[in-house]
């Protein structure tokens, strides 16, 4: 039957099947007409929520000011997206708002737009949905955006009824994710002071990143109501481990996690440009990297934080890649609890993670953050000159996700 099939296939739909189930570092680095590429990638600065400099702006006027950003600063025609694909978490009506915000930015009517919404995945499944409808060649050209407000629209308590929580995962996929980075904390007798110490290599990275004006090449300054916005006000300077150890438990009293070791809340947007590696040529487009596949996996709800050690070696056997093929890693941090787990787990180099500082200084906007982890890491390779990133993060009820690009910017 599978030979049957085979032989049914057209020869340019199996070179392509053969072509996307690239395996290993040689063969993922090998330049193909049909790779699926990104040829833009850029986040708004990152604002601190209910406080920050993004505080009083609706997610439609964010996204607005980004798109027409991008049109300019890309010189793109918005007439040639094929689609948009908007990841997102919280807000009322989103693909209401983000259509009209595209519309109002010169995207044309007849450009459709799509949201979705896989809670601290979804910017990075807004990738994968547009790099696999141009890989299936229903699109030439696509736009994958993440976004998210948390002043405006914070997590809303999911609400389900008792014939449903009486299931004891139904119950726990639910909760709040302050109770199960304490169940992490709990299950893998991850200590505070493991915690803060974690923390204190994020804080501490970024705080040098942003003294340095390494964000600077992946920020895309937006305007809005005549001001221009270019820098992050989500980092806090001089975070110490005794300041750390100062905080009080947020989510128990007699928990581990704090405002200090758990990521921010914050607002902003990110976005990447995809196509083929055959039409940015011919069209003229920069190349910054390749999108290879995406793996997504459920965990146990009540430790959803280890997600990533589910879904990293998934990914990592569909690309026959090794954990040391891997040159840059972006792993979100939503707990110090789940992310000293996940970490000391792969036992990857704490070196090769997060080398700028991930959400517990930078913050976590849902819709966001899987966008920008991939706008970071391939800024990152690019300074560095190397060649592979892998991104994963836990997902809320329960899951992980995990992806991989390959780098073709050089410094």
């Amino acid at each position: 039957m599978f030979l049957r099939l085979i032989a049914r296939r057209p020869a340019q739909g199996l070179a392509r099947t053969y072509a996307t189930q690239a395996r290993g570092r040689s063969e993922l680095l090998a330049k193909r007409p049909d790779d699926v590429v990104i040829t833009f990638a850029k986040r708004t600065p990152l604002g601190r929520a209910r406080k920050g400099q993004f505080a009083d702006v609706p997610i439609d006027e964010l996204l607005h000011a980004l798109f027409k950003a991008t049109f300019a600063e890309a010189k793109l025609d918005p007439a040639s997206l094929e689609d948009i694909c908007v990841g997102t978490c919280h807000p009322p009506s989103p693909l209401y708002v983000s259509r009209a915000a595209a519309i109002a930015a010169g995207v044309p009517a007849e450009v459709p737009i799509s949201t979705v919404n896989r809670l601290c995945s979804s910017g990075l499944q807004s990738i994968a949905t547009i790099a696999n409808s141009v890989r299936a060649e229903q699109i030439g050209l696509g736009m994958a955006v993440g976004m998210e407000s948390m002043t405006l629209h914070s997590r809303p308590t999911p609400q389900v009824v008792t014939a449903v929580s009486e299931n004891a995962q139904a119950h726990d996929c639910v909760q709040s994710m302050g109770w199960t980075s304490e169940m992490v904390a709990r299950a893998y007798n991850i200590p505070r002071q493991k915690q803060d110490e974690y923390a204190l290599i994020s804080h501490t990275r970024a705080e040098k990143a942003i003294k340095s004006g390494v964000f600077s090449g992946e920020i895309l300054p937006v305007e809005i109501r005549g001001k221009v916005f270019s820098l992050d006000d989500t980092v806090r300077p001089g975070v110490t481990l005794e300041s750390l150890a100062g905080l009080k438990p947020v989510f128990m009293e007699d928990g581990a996690s704090t405002a200090g070791n758990s990521s921010g809340t914050g607002d902003g947007a990110a976005l990447c440009i995809i196509t083929t590696r055959a039409r940015a040529e011919r069209e003229g487009m920069e190349v910054l990297g390749k999108y290879v596949t995406s793996s997504f996996i459920g965990v146990e709800p009540r430790y959803m934080g280890i997600g990533p050690v589910a879904a990293i070696p998934k990914v990592l056997e569909k690309t026959g890649l090794q954990k040391e093929d891997v040159d840059v890693w972006e792993i979100n941090e939503a707990f110090a609890s789940q992310f000293a787990y996940c970490v000391e787990q792969l036992q990857v180099p704490i070196e090769k993670i997060n080398p700028n500082g991930g959400s517990i200084a930078l913050t976590h906007p849902l819709g966001m953050t899987g966008t920008r982890q991939v706008v970071t890491g391939l800024a990152e390779l690019k300074r560095r000159g190397a060649d592979i990133l892998c991104t994963s993060m836990c997902i809320g009820s329960g899951m992980g996700g995990a992806a991989i690009f390959v780098n073709e910017a050089r410094p």
